[in-house]
């Protein structure tokens, strides 16, 4: 019997829960019920629940191969996990906010709650997949469970959901299964959570089973540090150098945090992740 391994776990929930944006199901959510302000990350400022210029009645991207070269950067970090195709074919069944707009306030209002609910999956799966944190996985699969049902309500329920409380519940789980894992790293852990680290120097630094939990590690230089089994959930690393570091076994890193650093061939990463093509 083969059993998966641990970088195999979370994909399977991942697709059996549909976790993963599927942008031809979806209707351009993500270029209409978020806002933008004119940055580094975007070259317009954008109100929510008005469409990005460069959407296409077909709801696809006219400048989607060249976003960075745009001035939308922003735009190539940027994850839903799955939530746009589920208000769109599920929550809404599939109506189209052009042709049915008396939806589209309500689509639009949905979108970002579900986003929510799907990136607190997203987190529960790979929790469940680390094997240090089996003391508490009957309390991730029911929490996971539980979240799964939310998405499935009807608008308005999905509407009113206290989205505050419930990240406050899952992230105790989460810190808790973070503990576990970093718990059998040996000696002091940095403990950087929430800490301003912005243009910090921080090369070859040993950072092992760290808590960087919501850190701002903006355009930080991380070159051949060592973050194996680092907390990173939340952490900031726009414009941060990775290059050399060792990223494998980090814990809660997601695929928009490493499409917005920069790193090299060099970089290590968990299977789960993929370098990204501009590093």
């Amino acid at each position: 019997m083969h059993v998966p391994d641990e970088s195999e776990a979370p994909a399977t929930d991942r697709d059996r829960l549909g976790l993963h944006a599927d942008c031809a199901n979806c209707f351009g959510l993500c270029c209409v019920a978020l806002p933008f302000a004119a940055s580094a990350d975007f070259a317009i400022d954008k109100d929510a629940g008005r469409p990005c210029p460069n959407l296409q009645s077909d709801f696809r991207c006219g400048i989607h191969a060249n976003l960075r070269e745009r001035g939308f950067p922003g735009c190539t970090v940027f994850d839903c996990h799955g939530a746009g195709q589920k208000v769109s074919q599920i929550t809404f069944s599939g109506q189209d906010w052009r042709r049915s707009p008396l939806v589209a306030r309500q689509m639009f209002e949905v979108f970002p709650l579900m986003r929510q609910l799907h990136e607190l999956l997203w987190y529960m799966t790979e929790a469940l997949a680390l094997p240090a944190a089996s003391p508490i996985a009957d309390e991730l699969r029911q929490a996971l469970d539980r979240t799964e049902q939310l998405t499935h309500r009807d608008a308005e329920t999905i509407a009113q959901l206290d989205i505050t409380s419930l990240r406050h519940d899952v992230n105790a789980l989460l810190l808790h299964a973070s503990e576990l894992v970093r718990a059998e790293i040996p000696g002091s852990k940095k403990n950087h959570r929430g800490a301003d680290l912005i243009g910090a120097k921080l090369q070859g630094a040993d950072l092992r089973g760290a808590n960087l939990r919501g850190a701002y590690l903006i355009a930080a230089d991380l070159t051949n540090a060592d973050l194996r089994t680092a907390d990173l959930i939340g952490a900031d690393l726009r414009d941060a150098r990775l290059d050399g570091a060792d990223l494998t076994g980090s814990i809660f890193l997601t695929q928009p945090q490493l499409n917005a650093a920069k790193g090299d061939t060099a970089t290590k990463l968990s299977t789960t992740l993929t370098r990204p093509a501009h590093w």
